[in-house]
């Protein structure tokens, strides 16, 4: 699956009752039923049924009858959002439940490439003499006017530009510390912290 999970993803107060989705409505069927279910399947989504089926609106006065009018919409045979679950036990204040959907997130090392210079570096003091060596004696005249200061900020911009390219290098950024980190390093530190055993 690609995409924005979002993306595969309806569910609100559709305020509508069906014997689909409640079984305390005694008609086969709203009048809405036919264009909620369209636009879902439009989508490329299904009616999701909860895991802990129940109504997921409370009416105020205990002798009437709850409702089932808060529906998820998922994308079917979609292992990583499967299913819903109601919370009636958290509801309050509402007279709503919530409804919560849990997400499969599969672990991925997403590599950083950025442009840096090393701390204490050579390419550092490199850097720094270059800059400095190049603003050193600035154009302090009193009657600068807007072209005149214009000119000396692109010329600094092109002093810290050339200046950053030159000395710069391109640093993968992982989830470790060191780029040569991998899987076989995490299987190998946790075996010696579980077992303390050097030789993996």
């Amino acid at each position: 699956m690609t995409g924005d999970l979002l993306d595969y993803i309806i569910t609100s107060d559709f305020n509508t009752r069906d014997s689909d989705w409640d079984p305390n409505f005694h008609y086969y069927h709203s009048i809405y039923t036919k264009d909620l279910m369209t636009i879902a399947d439009s989508l490329g989504l299904g009616l999701s049924l909860p895991s802990n089926p129940g109504p997921t609106q409370y009416a105020d006065n205990p002798h009437d009858t709850n409702f089932v009018l808060d529906l998820v919409f998922l994308l079917p045979n979609n292992s990583r959002l499967d299913k819903h679950t109601l919370l009636p036990e958290i509801c309050k204040p509402s007279d709503h439940i919530p409804l919560t959907i849990e997400v499969g997130i599969e672990e991925e090392n997403i590599d950083i490439i950025v442009q840096s210079i090393k701390k204490d570096s050579n390419e550092k003091k490199d850097f720094m003499s270059k800059i400095g060596s190049s603003v050193k004696h600035p154009n302090s005249s009193a009657n600068i006017n807007k072209d005149t200061f214009q000119e000396i900020i692109d010329q600094l911009f092109s002093v810290y530009e050339n200046a950053w390219t030159k000395h710069s290098k391109p640093r993968c950024i992982t989830k470790h510390l060191k780029e040569w980190w991998n899987q076989n390093c995490t299987h190998s530190l946790t075996r010696y912290h579980k077992l303390g055993d050097l030789a993996s």
